[in-house]
């Protein structure tokens, strides 16, 4: 009952006038990033952390939240109308979506994505609601043993399944690791890897990290790959209210509630997010498809986007659970908004629910609201969203380079900031073209510094000893869920391979042969 009267606040406090507007401006940005291909929500998060430090932290979380929200709904734009998913969990959006738009149900699979994402993102934001404190109230309790049993479980998830390559993610988490002990050790007082620059004294900053990462190298790598001449989108006909028949809706809503039932769980455990989540709810609605709609999968199935639609958007709502408890970020974009809390000088964990109620409670509330801004903006102004993608590419990622250089000049207004940016983007352009994961690499830089910090507390507590870092039933616990987490991804990945082997063979087998052309003909 105390969460309830806290989320009325929350309510109250969100229905404030500007806060209303900062959850637009959020949820705008976040789908006009979204809809555009090889731009997602931890970039535009990343671009825009520089520029947000004169907001009141409230303010800049709101928004934060709407562009991680609209960046999911956005992605499934691109993935119907141009078989390009905007992000690496539109991937199973586009494999029946794209099949719908060609045969003229593009506006019915971009209905789907839209409505589904709304229930999913409203019914995952109510499991935030009631998991989050509970959680928070268990997590007092930990030991500083159990929070690096919880980090040596992040790392390890991250590192190893952000990626296609297990030992590609662990040498970038390595490398985000080694970046957090640049600067001065915090009980020596001795500098660490310097190399006697004065501007490495302090540590490399967080944010210029993840905009190089993520907007200057992801730039360059996309910009790099781009093709000449003018993009082919698929137009969508018909009035938005027609987009959907009653069958259309008695074949989307179960996938829309498994798909929430998937995402949700996965969500907030380090299992891969929504990637794993979108695959296994792809794989189980042709599963359970019957007959006529079981033959209907790999030429154009509704069920096939509304259930990873549904499943994207709850991953994205149970990601936020061990972020605001725990301070773990399990995705790209928690990462960045996790390093936006610690511009703020705000440690999430534990005690935020204490410390800072109004802010969570409002960031909680303003999910809500953004859900339903979202659902607004996506099914009447789709025409819109589909004119964004004619932006010439060229003066697009000239604006984003630019616009990093801005903002890592204006967090400490030193040349060296820039030249550091251009560095770590020129690092993340190569690790994008050799295929080595940038996440891992911001998650390692951030919670480097806070495992460091917990084990040497943990290691002093018991003198030394460090079989006291398994002794903790909870660390125990952990590790063991370590060990099936990594079975379990282990057999998704093969499931996942096999199941896009599949589609493969069938889109293969739809393409008809010279001689049944002409035949046809």
């Amino acid at each position: 009952m105390d969460n309830l009267l806290l989320l009325l606040d929350g309510f109250a406090a969100a229905a404030q006038p500007v806060f209303l507007l900062y959850a637009l401006l959020g949820v705008f940005i976040g789908t006009a990033v979204g809809v555009l291909p090889g731009i997602g929500p931890a970039m535009t998060v990343a671009l825009l952390l520089p520029l947000t430090y004169t907001l009141e932290p409230t303010a800049a979380f709101i928004m934060f939240a709407g562009i991680y929200y609209g960046g999911m709904y956005g992605g499934s734009t691109t993935s119907i109308l141009l078989n390009t998913p905007g992000e690496s969990a539109s991937i199973v959006t586009a494999l029946e979506g794209h099949k719908m738009a060609r045969v003229g149900r593009g506006a019915a699979a971009l209905a789907t994505a839209a409505i589904g994402s709304f229930i999913a993102g409203t019914l995952a934001t109510a499991g935030l609601t009631f998991v989050a404190p509970v959680a928070a109230r268990f997590a007092v309790q930990l030991s500083p043993a159990d929070y690096v049993a919880l980090m040596v479980l992040a790392f390890l998830t991250v590192g190893a399944l952000l990626g296609s390559s297990v030992t590609r993610g662990m040498v970038s988490l390595a490398l985000g690791l080694f970046l957090g002990l640049v600067g001065v050790d915090a009980i020596s007082a001795q500098q660490r890897f310097t190399l006697g620059i004065p501007a490495l004294t302090d540590g490399i900053d967080v944010v210029l990290v993840a905009v190089g990462l993520f907007a200057v190298g992801e730039a360059l790598y996309v910009a790099s790959r781009l093709r000449r001449g003018p993009v082919e989108v698929i137009p969508v006909t018909g009035g938005w209210r027609t987009w959907m028949t009653r069958e259309d809706w008695r074949r989307s809503w179960k996938p829309w509630l498994r798909g929430t039932g998937i995402g949700f769980p996965i969500g907030t455990i380090p299992a891969g997010g929504a990637d794993v989540a979108t695959f296994l709810s792809y794989a189980s609605e042709r599963r359970l498809a019957k007959g006529e709609r079981k033959r209907a999968f790999g030429k154009g199935a509704i069920e096939g986007v509304a259930g990873p639609e549904a499943a994207n958007n709850a991953a994205a709502a149970g990601v936020l659970v061990p972020l605001l408890t725990l301070g773990l970020p399990t995705t790209a974009t928690a990462a960045i908004i996790l390093a936006a809390f610690q511009r703020y000088q705000i440690q999430p964990g534990p005690l935020l629910f204490e410390n800072q109620p109004v802010l969570v409670w409002t960031l909680i509330a303003s999910l809500y609201i953004g859900n339903l801004m979202l659902l607004v903006l996506n099914l009447p102004l789709v025409g819109m969203w589909v004119k964004i993608l004619q932006i010439p590419r060229h003066y697009l990622y000239a604006g984003i380079i630019t616009f990093a250089a801005l903002g890592a000049f204006a967090v400490n207004f030193t040349p060296a900031d820039v030249v550091i940016l251009l560095l770590i983007g020129l690092l993340g352009f190569y690790m994008r073209r050799y295929g080595y994961p940038v996440a891992p690499m911001v998650i390692g830089l951030i919670l480097g510094p806070m495992f460091e910090a917990q084990l040497r507390r943990a290691l002093s507590i018991s003198q030394g000893d460090p079989v006291a870092l398994v002794q903790s039933p909870f660390a125990l616990v952990v590790y063991v869920a370590l060990v099936a987490i990594f079975l379990l991804s282990a057999l998704l990945k093969r499931r996942r391979r096999r199941l896009e082997r599949v589609v493969a063979d069938e889109a293969e087998d739809a393409v008809p042969t010279p001689a049944e052309q002409r035949e046809h003909a």
